[in-house]
């Protein structure tokens, strides 16, 4: 076990004199001969959370610091910071999350090449090139396969997004709006969570039940048909409809419930209750959750909104990391932090940019944590400027067919599908060194 440390800021000065900046990774990473003995990986994941980086997350400022890349690399965030794991060092504008560096690993070689967000978004969330088929994105495949028809019973849908839709591609592609996620809409911050078809806002429970009786006093066909089975089908998904507003699923999109010392843990903020209302998701079994986290795509100002935005962040995954580990539910729940790609490394100072980040698909850094994958550990490497994968690069098909392996479907199994298409869940990359069998 590595030994518990308080972190520390470190000065780009000091890198320089310590060679820290790169040795992190290189002296971190896993080496390939590694995976050779490694034995079989036991499934052990229930659930994912995916902290989805909406716009792309630099890693220079996160993951992936170059405190010694100079001011047209750096900008102002020119200092890193030490974790709790012996050298492992992230941006120091994320202390509470380098107190938390033993519960994740950073795959740092993550690429692709790609710089449009929606090829990008939906290669790192399909696994696949953009072709004639529309492939289903990780998030629809658990649904299917770890949903209703394979023993779920829980009160929410399978496949939840908080809060927007992502709408950059059709999530569940050829499977069919069957294994769409059900997006939350609302606000958890706001006091009720409006959640779109749970909960109407400015409408009383007493008048929804109401308009429930006007319908039925007003069905005429329905009471002289009380057998037809067709008209039985429309009442079961009445009873489903109501249950969820009214019933557990209700309780359960309830944050009230919990305390205010929790919920002040987490950050009074959107992303920080989306997080909180995603670890009580995981505690009712919901197989996948995506947090949609927007405002990330920083072309301009990058450096201001980042001041803003990091702290937020950093509290809240931080304290969902803690939170499910306390709970013993770290060890079942993928947690999965990435955007579509990474921003440019090389900050652009002139205008109309001021000081923005552009799109970056040719090296950018991935956090996994939980659900099987090992804490504290640092996959791949890239330069001394982060331009490029210097070791390991890590393609989205082999990150995704690593989480479903840790969820106990084969991704060199066969895709289900009424498509016809002979196709398996999730094949290895043919570019790279493979699935990240050094951290599973």
């Amino acid at each position: 076990m590595n030994e518990r440390k308080t972190p520390h800021l470190i000065h780009r000065r000091d890198v320089l004199k310590g060679g820290l900046a790169g040795a992190a990774g290189v002296a971190l990473w896993g080496s390939w001969e590694r995976m050779v003995h490694a034995g079989p990986v036991r499934p052990q994941a229930k659930s994912v959370i995916q902290i989805w980086m909406w716009g792309g997350p630099s890693h220079l400022d996160t993951f992936d610091p170059k405190p010694n890349a100079g001011y047209d690399y750096c900008g102002p965030f020119d200092k890193v910071i030490a974790t709790n794991v012996d050298g492992i060092y992230i941006n120091a504008m994320l202390p509470l999350l380098a107190k938390q560096a033993d519960k994740y690993a950073i795959i740092r070689s993550m690429t692709h090449g790609i710089n449009a967000h929606e090829t990008a978004s939906y290669l790192v969330q399909t696994g696949r090139e953009p072709g004639r088929n529309v492939f289903p994105c990780i998030g629809a495949v658990v649904s299917m396969l770890k949903g209703y028809e394979h023993e779920y019973q829980g009160l929410a849908p399978p496949y939840i997004v908080l809060t927007e839709s992502q709408g950059r591609f059709s999530e569940a592609g050829f499977l069919g709006p069957r294994y769409k996620p059900f997006v939350t809409g609302g606000d958890p911050n706001r006091n009720p969570f409006v959640v779109e078809g749970i909960i109407a806002e400015g409408i009383s429970d007493q008048r929804q039940q109401q308009r429930r009786e006007l319908l039925h006093n007003l069905d005429s066909l329905g009471k002289a048909m009380p057998d037809n089975p067709h008209f039985r089908k429309l009442d079961i998904c009445e009873e489903k409809a109501y249950g969820m507003m009214f019933g557990g699923a209700r309780q359960l999109f309830d944050l009230a419930q919990e305390n205010d010392s929790t919920r002040d843990t987490y950050g009074r903020n959107t992303f920080g209750q989306a997080c909180l209302m995603a670890r009580r998701l995981v505690e009712h079994g919901v197989p996948y959750i995506t947090i949609n986290y927007k405002g990330w795509d920083t072309h301009k100002q990058h450096f201001d909104i980042m001041r803003r935005k990091l702290p937020e962040m950093d509290q809240a995954m931080a304290a969902l990391l803690e939170d499910l580990s306390q709970r013993g539910l770290l060890d079942t729940t993928i947690v999965w932090w990435g955007g579509e790609f990474g921003r440019g490394p090389k900050v652009q100072w002139e205008s109309p940019w001021n000081g923005g980040r552009s799109h970056f698909g040719q090296c950018f850094s991935v956090v996994v944590a939980g659900g099987g994958f090992k804490g504290g550990q640092v996959v791949g490497a890239s330069n001394a400027y982060g331009t490029d994968v210097a070791q390991r690069p890590v393609y989205p098909q082999d990150l995704l067919g690593s989480m479903y392996t840790l969820l106990g479907i084969d991704p060199d199994g066969p895709l289900p599908n009424s498509s016809g298409l002979d196709v398996a869940v999730m094949p290895a990359s043919d570019k790279g060194q493979g699935r990240l069998s050094e951290i599973m």
